[in-house]
């Protein structure tokens, strides 16, 4: 089978969802925005936005990027051996490549997923051969310019037996403009292997989000994703579900999100423990600020003997006008499964911050102390400079608080 027959077999399923609107979040008309592929060409202009969010464009401690602006690819690169980075287009013109694509995320999930299928342009294609540890981590940039536009990469990343890759993706918009980012993902973790995926967002307050991940872990395999979004956004919606397959398999899902503006905000995961053994947990870390509302969502399914899952959902209402909602869901389906869930939300304690002023800190300063005490996470996986950086990131946010 090549791509022009896998497409012509999806086309009538994604047609017929295109009216279907997600579960959660808030539903958009697709009318509003242009499925085309944008003028931007390049990404000069652009340093410092993304360079705020892990991008390097000198590829410094990088073994591979790749670079889209709008629904054109403009750049990619790999720079070491047993490791592809390629435009999805030119990946799936070898024919092995086409066992990844829809297969994780059904073309029909909903609207958006439909329409990322049938004005699908480009994406990137990760791949990690057996056995490679990649040193340094793969760089993915995603850039909006165009105002309008639905932006609609098609991710693929595919993690060898025994292999490991650290995957770095930076989303941010350019403009004020309205535009409609659908990011569909496709991860693969083979047996043994260990796929991090690190995602930053940084868009405007006129954009909309909507990604859709799904995530297949094989025996032993590993995968661990964080998540940080701390700018305005008109509207984000985003549930990416890890499967579980394998015996022993293990998933991480970590997130800090900042409500700011009105945004509205609809973010969660799900972890499928589907085999014996395996084991995952969801961490989340909302703050409301201004009038915005967040609804955050972790479930997790015990669906096999000798389970292990957890979730904690914490949020911090700095606003009287901003909203946090916390779900958590834990369902088993067998008897021997260990499933626990803690949530709380809150407010900045006074006795808090009276006890930080007595040491001598300004009001102000202690307000960011606590902020950035109740952002820390644990960011496994990580390279050391990387959590560097992205606590440096935090620092920096609890400051501006």
């Amino acid at each position: 089978m090549n791509l022009e027959d896998a497409r012509r077999i999806l086309k009538p399923k994604a047609e017929k969802a295109l009216a279907k609107p997600a579960p959660h979040g808030l539903d958009l008309a697709l009318s509003g925005f242009k499925l085309e592929t944008g003028f931007g060409t390049s990404v000069e202009g652009s340093e410092k936005t993304l360079e705020s969010v892990g991008i390097d464009l000198r590829e410094r401690n990088r073994s591979g990027s790749y670079y889209q602006v709008d629904n054109r690819a403009v750049y990619s690169s790999a720079r070491q051996g047993g490791l592809t980075v390629k435009p999805l287009n030119e990946a799936l013109r070898n024919p092995e490549n086409l066992d990844y694509y829809w297969k994780a995320v059904p073309v029909d999930t909903d609207k958006y997923t439909a329409a990322a299928f049938l004005g699908e342009k480009e994406g990137y294609f990760i791949r990690v051969d057996d056995g490679v540890d990649v040193a340094t981590p793969v760089q993915a940039c995603l850039l909006l310019k165009t105002p309008g536009l639905i932006q609609a990469p098609h991710n693929i990343v595919v993690v060898g037996e025994n292999a490991g890759v650290h995957v770095i993706t930076g989303c941010a918009a350019m403009r004020e403009e309205a535009g409609l980012h659908i990011g569909v993902s496709e991860f693969y973790v083979k047996k043994g292997g260990t796929l991090t995926f690190t995602m930053i967002h940084s868009w405007s307050k006129a954009v909309h989000v909507r990604p859709r991940t799904v995530v297949r872990v094989e025996e032993g395999g590993v995968f661990i994703s964080h998540y940080i979004n701390t700018s305005p956004v008109s509207s984000l919606q985003t549930y990416p579900v890890a499967h579980l397959d394998g015996r022993g398999s293990r998933a991480h899902l970590s997130s800090i999100i900042m409500g700011r503006g009105a945004s509205q905000i609809d973010v969660g995961g799900a972890l499928e423990l589907n085999s014996p053994g395996c084991s995952g947990e969801i961490m989340s870390r909302t703050i409301g600020l201004d009038s915005s509302v967040t609804v955050a969502r972790a479930r997790v399914v015990g669906g096999a003997p000798s389970v292990k899952g957890h979730v904690e959902c914490r949020g911090l209402l700095l606003s009287n006008e901003s909203r946090i909602d916390a779900i958590p869901e834990l369902e088993a389906r067998v008897q021997d499964v260990q499933l626990t869930h803690e949530a709380a939300i809150g407010r900045i304690a006074e006795e808090e911050l009276l006890y930080l002023v007595a040491r001598g800190f300004t009001g102000e300063e202690a307000k960011s102390i606590i902020v950035r005490g109740f952002l820390q996470v644990e960011l496994s996986g990580l390279p050391e400079n990387l959590v560097k950086y992205l606590e440096g990131i935090l620092d920096s946010l609890a400051a501006s608080l």
